[in-house]
């Protein structure tokens, strides 16, 4: 049996339910990252099941704002405040939100703006 590693782009609306999807089907949650685009950011939310690996990856502007999944996974926490404290994304209801005091850094908010 062939292991699958499965990255699929998804919208901002689908991103909750997608999550809780993954969660009533026994999927674990593996990391979220962030990345910069010209435009916003480039969010990457993996998963795995047994041997499988899926990535849910949205793209949203520098304005947008995304639920928090640390309801659904609270492991989610420690790189959701990374996100938005790194990169600026807005994150809203965290669990669990450090305001910007997670990571000991000289700028705020370093990796905003596309270099």
């Amino acid at each position: 049996m062939e292991n699958k590693n499965t990255v699929r782009e998804i919208r901002l609306e689908q991103l909750f339910p997608e999550v809780i999807n993954k969660k009533m089907n026994e999927w674990r949650f593996v990391q979220m990252c962030a990345c910069r685009t010209p435009d916003g950011y480039e969010l990457s939310y993996s998963f795995c099941k047994y041997y499988d690996m899926e990535t849910l990856r949205l793209v949203i502007g520098t304005d947008d704002a995304i639920s928090s999944i640390t309801q659904v996974y609270p492991c989610a926490a420690i790189q959701e405040n990374e996100a938005a404290e790194l990169f600026g994304v807005k994150i809203e209801n965290m669990s669990v939100d450090y305001h910007g005091k997670l990571i000991r850094i000289d700028k705020e908010t370093p990796f905003k703006e596309k270099g």
